[in-house]
């Protein structure tokens, strides 16, 4: 019994070897590979779910697990990490505390790592919107569990082939800021009138048109193990969300109900690691919810029909997409320094004012939250960096951003762009508000109102799409003939 215990733990160990000596030889002679993975990151009950706006006060019940998925490639030479977490977004210190971790317990370096969050409104805003105990451990929880996530992905490496294709779904998608004739808009919360537009809270006697354009293209990224079995799918969609929950009941929305289909129908019995479904958000600072034209769901009905409805259009083309093993990677990043709205003393008078007498009358009717919204913002710092990043999958690029993106920026990076077929990841690496173009700005509207949602400076855009083109750029140069 001895003997054989120990015969055992021998061809254990000669397993492990064996792995290691076949992965570095697959590295050595530049076998593209890939690995995958999800882990839990559900919150307990009581963590907040709180937003100023939103107020969905404290976890009280789960619909749907939330999960933290993970694409681990390497090319040989270069070896990087893309992590989609089911949260409404992510700080940057809780971004930075996992990447530190995966440096330490991988061979992925801290550059060529990409954490994003979906944008579900069913989970914590990991942005320190709560601040009890419970709400931080939640945070570290999430840090670690990210770390998992990309750890395992990277024992689940294997060679593998990869492409990219995209379909069109412009009747689950419409602007939600519209342009109203002059004079027609409510003032907004600080009393200013002259706005030109309707959007979440607005209200107009006179709406024109949609302000801007939408992007309806679903990118898709495909993996394959190297015998056609199924390994990852990465969706990406410029949709802001779905909705349709209940108070503080937690749910991955249709992004978690996209990749949880996928895993449902290509996920076959196989002596390969499981298939992981991934979605991210585009470029849906502008857009609404998922279009249901007109017909009313029950909570969390319309949700989970929309991602598996979406899950069914990405397997139907998938056939399509030209799957190749000679890939090569790049990956490029850099902080941008850009200055914050930070408001004026007139501004921070009014609204200690306003909330030192909250009896008296109000412009708006989130006239004090955006009070407290200017206090909060008095107290940024006069500048702050921004994480662009660009990564390059052979022909296919991958702009990342940590900012709510208007889908005419998508649209220009995707025209512009130098590959073959590019997306954009937003809300990656930190939150940086909502990133109106400057001649949104000057309209006016929700997601230009100073406040921890809405901060940067009104050049902010130019400055992150000049930025995210010149990375792409450059990303390209480097590509194999």
């Amino acid at each position: 019994m001895l003997n054989h215990f120990i015969d055992l733990k021998f061809l254990k160990a000669l397993f492990f070897v064996s792995v290691i000596v076949s992965n570095a030889a697959a590295a050595e002679k530049g076998v593209f590979r890939a690995g995958a993975a999800k882990v839990d990151i559900t919150p307990a009950l009581g963590v907040s779910l709180d937003g100023p706006i939103s107020k969905n006060g404290v976890v009280s019940g789960v619909n749907d697990p939330l999960h933290a998925r993970a694409l681990v490639l390497d090319d040989g030479q270069i070896r990087l990490a893309i992590v989609v977490c089911d949260t409404c977004m992510i700080s940057r210190d809780v971004v930075d505390a996992a990447k530190r971790q995966i440096v330490n317990n991988s061979g992925i370096a801290i550059e060529r790592i990409l954490i994003a969050g979906t944008h579900t409104h069913a989970t914590p805003r990991l942005t320190h919107v709560g601040t009890a105990p419970l709400d931080d451990e939640y945070h570290s929880l999430v840090s670690n569990r990210i770390a998992e996530a990309v750890q395992t992905a990277e024992g689940n490496l294997a060679p593998a082939s990869i492409g990219g294709g995209s379909f069109n779904r412009p009747d689950l998608i419409a602007c939600r800021r519209f342009l109203c004739e002059p004079g027609s808009v409510e003032p907004n919360p600080f009393g200013e009138t002259g706005e030109r537009i309707k959007s979440v809270a607005g209200k107009s006697t006179a709406v024109i048109e949609p302000a801007g354009p939408v992007d309806p293209q679903f990118s898709v990224l495909s993996v394959r193990h190297t015998d056609g079995h199924p390994l990852a799918i990465l969706g990406n969609f410029s949709v802001h969300y779905c909705g349709g929950y209940r108070r503080g009941i937690v749910s991955a929305d249709y992004f978690g109900q996209y990749a949880q289909a996928l895993e449902t129908e290509l996920d076959k019995e196989s002596d390969h690691p499981p298939f992981i479904g991934i979605m991210s958000n585009g470029t849906s600072g502008n857009t609404g919810a998922i279009r249901s034209g007109g017909k009313k769901y029950k909570p969390y009905e319309w949700l989970t029909l929309a991602g598996r409805m979406l899950a069914q259009d990405t397997i139907a083309m998938l056939n399509k997409i030209d799957h190749r093993t000679d890939v090569d990677l790049e990956m490029q990043q850099r902080d941008l320094s850009l200055s914050v709205r930070r408001p004026d003393q007139a501004r921070v008078d009014w609204a200690k004012d306003l909330l030192s007498n909250l009896d008296q009358p109000q412009p708006h009717r989130w006239s004090k939250v955006y009070a407290q919204e200017a206090i909060h913002l008095s107290k940024y710092p006069p500048t702050m960096p921004m994480m662009l990043q660009a990564i390059r999958i052979g022909d296919i690029g991958i702009a990342a951003a940590p900012c709510e993106v208007f889908a005419e920026t998508g649209l220009k990076i995707k025209e512009q762009s130098p590959l073959k077929q590019t997306f954009t990841i937003e809300l990656a690496n930190g939150y940086g508000g909502y990133l109106p173009p400057a001649e949104q700005h000057a309209l006016g509207g929700y997601e230009t109102w100073p406040a921890r949602s809405s901060f940067l400076e009104v050049e902010a855009e130019a400055k992150i799409r000049q930025g995210l083109l010149e990375l792409l750029t450059h990303v390209a140069q480097d590509a194999k003939p």
